[in-house]
């Protein structure tokens, strides 16, 4: 098998300030040399073509940042993400109706035997490109608080069924200076396949394990919930229902109140910086690899200053394409994500909100990214 080379676009310092240049990112030659011409200016690769994209609903205010970053800079490439919900995502690119994927959940072993056939016979990539809090979104319009406090038992109990009503003496003891109404709790779950669900579930359980019982999951194990198709689908529930209390991610929290969470003795809310700070305080996963940057987060962390409900978004692709277009076109999008431009649309609060990756970080990501090639 003969395989070519993508080179990526590339961050670069001018100047005392981050600027993103595009480097020669097009597929190379035999000698080493670009096949590509240029457009707009010297250093930008001419692309063009289209990829499409689908997957988890949490990263789609990021993603239309990044479509429109994107467009501006290669306006030749037409780029498209489907928020289908993770576990969709992933089976598209699986099976190769779409050539990248949004997943808030890894890989697990059979689909990564599955995606060596889908990426003909290389690898996938995992790349950890939005990092989120997901914040414990309630409907208690009477409440006038900027943040009800919820120690992590309590979360478990409210979504297990447990902790029934507002008033409950535990909720009220963590919050002694609220009013808070005699009325029921709303559980609001997602109702499908969700990789935000499995990370809410991963803190229920690593936080509460005898409250909640069921352990890690993509699909909610309770039937009979109230529940919605999506994230907007559990933002329309939740916001129609005086009681509510459900998950989401925090760039769509809109109007409803959010929960501080408890972390050991405080109380924490939501914020990038504290999301950010529980991703680099936790390590990689056990069979992470240069191609698959996944991240054990510790979520029973009694950190000050860390939100442990945070969701990881991974864009998946293949290392290895069957054509030229897809690998450059691939290669170029996940770099521009990637690089300090890109996160930082993403972190606008007018976009997502989203925490940065740090320096580190996105050195072996662009190193995984330059791995991409082309099957001949």
């Amino acid at each position: 098998m003969k395989l070519g080379r993508i080179r990526p676009f590339a961050a670069v310092a001018a100047m005392g300030a981050l600027a993103l240049t595009v480097a020669a990112c097009g597929p190379q030659n035999a000698d080493g040399g670009d096949t590509g011409g240029t457009t707009g200016g010297s250093d930008e690769p001419a692309l063009s073509g289209s990829i499409a994209g689908s997957g988890a609903s949490s990263v789609e205010a990021a993603q239309n940042g990044w479509l429109a970053g994107f467009a501006e800079l290669q306006p030749g490439v037409n780029v498209s993400y489907d928020p289908t919900g993770s576990g969709t995502g992933r089976e598209q690119f699986l099976n190769s109706t779409v050539v990248f994927a949004g997943s808030d959940a890894a890989l697990d072993e059979e689909e990564l035997t599955m995606a060596t056939e889908r990426c003909f016979g290389g690898e996938a990539l995992e790349l950890p490109l939005y990092i989120s809090p997901i914040a414990v979104v309630y409907n208690l319009p009477d409440v006038d608080v900027e943040n009800i406090n919820l120690p992590a038992e309590v979360v478990a109990g409210m979504f297990a069924g447990t902790v029934t009503s507002w008033d409950d003496p535990a909720i009220a003891e963590a919050n002694p200076d609220v009013e808070l109404p005699a009325i029921d709790v709303i559980p609001v779950n997602r109702s499908d396949d969700s990789g935000t669900t499995e990370n809410f579930t991963e803190y229920l359980s690593a936080v509460a394990p005898d409250v909640w019982t069921y352990g890690p999951i993509e699909t909610w194990p309770i039937p009979g919930t109230q529940s919605g198709a999506q994230t907007s689908g559990l933002f329309d529930v939740v916001s129609g229902a005086e009681g509510a209390v459900g998950y989401i991610d925090a760039s769509r929290a809109g109007e409803l109140g959010t929960a501080a969470i408890g972390v050991g003795d405080d109380f924490v809310p939501f914020s990038p910086e504290a999301a950010a700070a529980i991703v680099d305080a936790s390590p990689a996963t056990e069979d992470a690899t240069d191609l698959r940057l996944t991240i054990e987060l510790e979520r029973d962390t009694t950190e000050a200053g860390t939100y442990p409900i945070v969701l990881i978004s991974y864009l998946i692709a293949c290392s290895t394409y069957d054509n030229e277009e897809d690998a450059a076109n691939v290669a170029a999008y996940l770099s521009y994500i990637a690089s300090p431009e890109g996160q930082d649309r993403a972190a606008d609060p007018e976009v997502a909100g989203s925490a940065p990756i740090s320096d580190d970080l996105r050195t072996r990501v662009m190193a995984a990214i330059e791995q991409i090639t082309v099957a001949g």
